[in-house]
């Protein structure tokens, strides 16, 4: 049973004896630094009277992905002025109104506004949907654009509705799985995009016709996980064939992501949130707990790159603060006991999530990715990431 239906969220820092002030002034100090920092530590960016961005600080640009975790962050926070900002910006420079992805949002932006590119990415519909659907029942619908419950169900109609009734486009969920899509009209997935945490959500706030759909695609979204998962070692790739195995073709761009790097990292934190808001165990929840035993008790062993199956590759984590943040999310699906034993769950759980505690937000211009999780993993660990209805 988990949280929304017991309205009690677990506050592991809490659990391995951080006081409530401590964990209130670093959940403060991060925020602030994520948002209003100096030049070299923020990721927001106000534009203008009434908008703001956030930046991808390796790219220069800003992204759905980002766009709508700060909306998630902001609502969590109980920051309304903000969400508002980055919520114009996005609906301003990002939706589109017309042609094959009309009623999606365009994946990158350039800072100024201008779009880099009119493909959409359904991570970013998806966060978008919840964070709206939250901000209307912690703050109320406003006009407009601000009326966040219509705005989250339009977006979610356009998701799984694209072409039919001679509708242009692709949806972004296949309607014969139940499975997110890497992008609209692929023939693959990414782990790392299965929420179905959210999914339940959606079937109880979406119109009513698609309701049925999205809880059939919470149960779908939990057995896939469960295979996309390895399981000995509980990594998953960054993008999955529908049977759960990784995608091994070499992508348009000239890559392969059959690996257990930077977007596979979320998968871990997105099952910890779902053992969190909704108990409901696929054979999904053990994936961290592996991961973690298989990654050790040196934080070093976790910096190289791994196939699916533990073998090392020799090639560099991306985003090292953003892996251990999410490792450590996945401590939720842990329940606490006595660390007398130090080769308990618990124990090797504790063990990541205070590695997690002592290390800073980082710096530099890869900052943005790792920083997002790093903030997502502060709020569910402390207990402020909440199902707000």
């Amino acid at each position: 049973m988990g949280a929304y239906e017991t309205k009690v969220y677990r506050n592991v820092f809490e659990q391995l004896g951080k006081t409530p002030e401590e964990i209130e002034r670093k959940i403060q100090d991060a925020a602030h630094t994520f948002f209003y920092g100096s030049e070299e530590e923020r990721i927001y960016h106000e534009a203008g009277p009434d908008m703001a961005y956030l930046e991808d600080t390796g790219n220069n640009d800003a992204r759905t992905e980002g766009m709508s975790y700060g909306m998630m962050m902001c609502v969590q926070l109980d920051w309304k002025a903000e969400f508002d900002r980055i919520w114009k910006w996005a609906k301003t420079y990002m939706w589109m109104e017309e042609g094959e992805n009309e009623g999606y949002f365009a994946w990158s932006c350039k800072v100024t506004g201008e779009k880099n590119s009119h493909g959409p990415a359904p991570d970013g519909e998806e966060f978008f949907a919840m964070a709206l659907f939250f901000a209307s029942h912690r703050w109320g619908d406003g006009e407009g654009i601000f009326e966040y419950s219509r705005q989250a169900k339009d977006i979610l109609r356009a998701c799984l509705h694209k072409g039919e009734n001679g509708r242009a486009g692709e949806p972004m969920w296949n309607r014969e799985n139940g499975q997110i899509l890497f992008v609209p009209g692929s023939e693959f997935t990414d782990p790392s995009y299965h929420l179905p945490h959210f999914y339940d959500l959606f079937a109880l706030w979406a119109y009513e016709e698609d309701r049925e759909f999205w809880k059939w695609a919470a149960g779908q979204s939990r057995k896939y996980l469960a295979k996309a998962c390895h399981p000995v070692t509980g990594l998953n790739p960054e993008y999955g064939e529908f049977d759960g195995s990784p995608v091994r073709k070499v992508m348009p761009w000239g890559h392969k992501h059959d690996r257990f790097y930077s977007d596979a990292y979320r998968t871990a934190a997105n099952i910890g949130l779902d053992c969190e808001w909704f108990g409901i165990d696929e054979g999904h929840y053990g994936a961290p707990l592996r991961m973690m035993r298989f990654l050790g008790t040196d934080l070093e062993a976790a910096r190289c790159v791994f196939e699916v199956d533990g073998t090392p590759v020799d090639k560099t984590v991306l985003h090292p603060v953003g892996l251990l943040a999410t490792v450590a999310q996945g401590a939720l699906t842990v329940p606490c006991q006595d660390l007398a034993d130090e080769d308990s769950d618990w124990a090797v759980a504790a063990r990541w999530v205070e590695w997690f505690w002592n290390q800073p937000l980082r710096k530099g211009p890869r900052r943005y990715y790792d920083n997002c999780l790093y903030l997502f993993a502060l709020l569910a660990l402390s207990g402020r990431y909440r199902i707000w209805s």
